[in-house]
């Protein structure tokens, strides 16, 4: 199973009725063998020039472990969905992610430390007055 981030962008007209569409397309995950990991729906959005005459769309960003072999049955199963405008399949670099997290966590330690040596020199002044 590989981990894949999936970016669908769902015809504005279906924001009432989002929860159909995104039922349809997790059935289509699970159809597949895919497992669901994460869902982030960011809400209508303008587009950045139109797509099949929308000037909006609704963004819905997946987090899919899947078979490597269904991903091309994913993508037809997406090409055929009417609900769905536009849609991208990226497969996550999971060494730069962790590297990026590492990075944040040695940042926000160092930050701490300076912090901590800050309230200490505050306190070494305040005991010199």
């Amino acid at each position: 199973m590989n981990q894949y981030e999936i970016a669908v962008l769902f015809d504005p007209g279906l924001e009432i009725d989002l929860d159909k569409a995104t039922a349809k397309i997790e059935k289509i995950f699970k159809d597949n063998g895919g497992k669901l990991t994460n869902t982030d729906n960011w809400g209508k959005r303008k587009l950045a020039y139109p797509i099949k005459k929308q000037e909006h769309a609704i963004y819905v960003f997946y987090t899919v472990d899947l078979p490597g072999e269904t991903v091309r049955k994913v993508e037809s199963a997406f090409n055929i969905t009417d609900e769905i405008i536009r849609f991208l399949i990226t497969k996550p670099d999971l060494k730069a992610i962790a590297k990026a997290e590492a990075a944040k966590e040695e940042k926000a330690k160092k930050a701490a430390e300076r912090g901590e040596s800050a309230d200490d020199a505050k306190e070494d002044n305040n005991e010199e007055e």
